[in-house]
């Protein structure tokens, strides 16, 4: 198999929150090589055009470029504040997965980064204690406490296993972040404080509201599939070529297939991406063979 063959197949199969994380690590070695070449070259304007990308408190200046209260989520003030945020995000998304489809999974993401942004405006401009200040915010956090507070909502009592503590529940997990955050407000970056409580307060909403039968983010999915489904025309047509008689055998060949893998019951199906994953947490992600990589992509992609 070639290099690129192997890129691509590794890219097909990686997890949601593998291909969350990839995007935040691309994003921050490409500002800082970025930065690195401004700096060099002596070129000036590279803040301004940083600021172009993050999240500012001011509602007019936010006017003028509202994607940022979705970029913001993908820029980091330092590798100590990516490695973090990563961290959590692998492991939390990791147990998520375990519970909820990789659809979901991103609404929690986005919902989470969206409330963040707008709790971090808003104490901007409501808050005596912020008046006259201006600050801007940056970092995957609001949306990573989403998905962290949403599964630690489904499953409080669940075990994980961490290096040096041992085996806690994961409410407990949860919870310590949750304070550290209320705790470390009055000490400085309260507004980015604020806005990691809000992903939190949207990650246990979420997860109860879908208790109560009621799935708050299924606006944003619809959103999600109707961009996705602009790309995925674009890529037809882009792959649109006469087909000749020759391959009708192998047209049947995948037909069947398609068939079989159709015919397969929904709880046959759950049961078979249950055992996957469970395969997961025990062995890790590595440990699965090429046709079960292969049936999970397909899962998620039908999901």
């Amino acid at each position: 198999m070639k290099t690129s063959d192997k890129i691509r197949y590794k890219i097909n199969t990686a997890s949601v929150t593998e291909k969350l994380i990839a995007a935040n690590v691309i994003a921050f070695l490409l500002f800082g090589l970025l930065n690195t070449i401004f700096t060099l070259f002596n070129i000036p304007g590279f803040q301004s055009f940083y600021n172009w990308f993050v999240l500012p408190s001011d509602p007019a200046e936010f006017i003028l470029k509202p994607w940022t209260i979705i970029t913001y989520s993908f820029l980091h003030g330092g590798i100590w504040h990516l490695l973090s945020n990563m961290l959590i995000l692998y492991f939390s998304g990791m147990y998520f997965l375990n519970f909820f489809s990789p659809k979901r999974l991103l609404n929690y993401y986005f919902l989470g980064v969206l409330i963040g942004a707008l709790v971090f405006m808003l104490s901007y401009n409501l808050f005596p204690a912020f008046a006259g200040g201006k600050s801007y915010l940056v970092g995957a956090s609001a949306g990573v406490m989403a998905v962290l507070i949403g599964v630690a909502t489904q499953a409080p009592n669940m075990y994980i296993r961490l290096m040096i503590l041992g085996n806690i529940k994961f409410w407990w997990l949860a919870a310590f972040l949750v304070a550290l955050d209320v705790i470390q407000i009055p000490m400085g970056n309260a507004g980015g404080h604020l806005a990691h409580l809000g992903g939190a307060a949207l990650g246990y909403l979420y997860t109860t509201q879908l208790h109560k039968g009621n799935d708050i983010g299924a606006w944003w999915e619809n959103i999600m599939d109707a961009v996705a489904s602009l790309f995925k025309k674009k890529e037809k047509k882009a792959r649109m070529k006469t087909v000749h008689k020759n391959v009708s055998k192998k047209k049947s060949a995948t037909s069947n297939s398609s068939r079989n893998k159709t015919n397969m019951s929904k709880s046959e199906k759950q049961q078979e991406i249950d055992a996957i994953l469970d395969k997961i947490s025990k062995s890790g992600y590595e440990s699965l063979t090429k046709a079960e990589k292969d049936f999970l992509f397909q899962a998620g992609k039908d999901d």
